[in-house]
Order: C-alpha cells, then sequence, then structure tokens
C-alpha cells in the first residue's frame, strides 16, 4: 500500500483557513473602525451643527431682549407722555375755573372784610383775613356757603386785634373747599 501523507495537506488547510480568519479579522475590524470613525464623524457633525444652532437662538435672544427692553421703555416713556397730557388737559380745562373761584371769593367779600392772604391746596382753599366785627366774619361764612363754587366753610381761628385807640379788627383764618357746580349736576345725573 502506498502511503500518502495527509498532514501536510491537513496542515496547509488549517493555515489557510487561519490566514482567511486573520484576514477576515482584519477586514471586520477594518469595516468596525471605519464604522466607529464615521459615526464619530456624523456625531461630532450633528454636535457641532446644534452648537451653531445654540449659538444663533442665544443671538436671536440677545437680540429679542434688546427689543424688549427698548419696547419697555417706549412703554414708559409713552405712559409718561399721556400723564403729561393728562396734565395739561387738566390744567386748561381748570384754567377757567380759577377765575370762577376767584369771582365768587369777591362776590361773597361782605363790606367791612379784606383777605390778606389766600392759600389753594388741591380742592381747600386757606384764606387769612381780617373784619371789621364778628357779624362780619359770620356774614362772609354764609356767602361761602351759599356760593354754587365754593362749599364747607371752616372757621379756624378768630383772634381780636387792637391797632390804636379808635381801630378794632378781628383777625380770622378759615378753610373752604372749591367745587364746580357742574360737575356736581352732571354726577348725579349718573
Amino acid at each position: 500500500m502506498a502511503r500518502i501523507n495527509l498532514l501536510p495537506w491537513r496542515e496547509q488547510l488549517r493555515e489557510e483557513r487561519k490566514q482567511r480568519f486573520l484576514v477576515t479579522l482584519a477586514g471586520v475590524l477594518a469595516v468596525a473602525a471605519g464604522a466607529v470613525f464615521l459615526g464619530d464623524q456624523y456625531l461630532n457633525g450633528a454636535i457641532e451643527q446644534q452648537n451653531a444652532r445654540n449659538e444663533f437662538v442665544r443671538k436671536e435672544i440677545a437680540v429679542l431682549d434688546a427689543r424688549i427692553k427698548e419696547i419697555s421703555e417706549l412703554k414708559t416713556r409713552r405712559q409718561q407722555l399721556l400723564e403729561r397730557m393728562k396734565i395739561i388737559q387738566d390744567l386748561q380745562g381748570n384754567r377757567p375755573i380759577i377765575g370762577r373761584v376767584f369771582d365768587q371769593l369777591v362776590r361773597t367779600l361782605p363790606d367791612g372784610v379784606y383777605f390778606s392772604a389766600l392759600k389753594m391746596t388741591g380742592k381747600s382753599i386757606a384764606v387769612v383775613g381780617a373784619a371789621e366785627s364778628n357779624n362780619r366774619v359770620s356774614n362772609l361764612m354764609r356767602n361761602l356757603d351759599s356760593s354754587e363754587w365754593l362749599e364747607s366753610p371752616n372757621l379756624t381761628e378768630v383772634k381780636a386785634v387792637t391797632a390804636g385807640a379808635v381801630d378794632q379788627a378781628n383777625v380770622f383764618q378759615l378753610t373752604v373747599q372749591q367745587t364746580q357746580p357742574q360737575l356736581d349736576a352732571e354726577e348725579a345725573k349718573k
């Protein structure tokens, strides 16, 4: 019988398989490394793109914050202008009223009484004056109370002052409230 040695053929087959395995392993490692590299590149690109978007959003937010601040400043300025306009309109509307108040003060002033000082704070008028007698002060108070433009006279103080042997005056202080008869009538209708 012939002796055939199959061991070298098996050994050679084993070497070929081992080489194919190593080549396949190297190929798989290369493909895996490529896949990891490509995955890393894709993720880095996605992260950079998202960072760029975030930066764009931050810049736009800063622009919008500046616009919001400008809008709030404009609202504040608008409110101040509206308040000024209202004050000016009130002053324009109340301009003839002070003339009426002075007219009423003169019309209610009886003979023998004069005013030495007037001070108006809001709707309250403080009057300092002198009268020949207490009856004249009482007449003044009644006249002020019956006026359409003045109400609620309140006598604060009366002092008798002698300025010589014959002259005697009663110095008085009173407060009275200013009203507007048209507005009172209109408010009563409402």
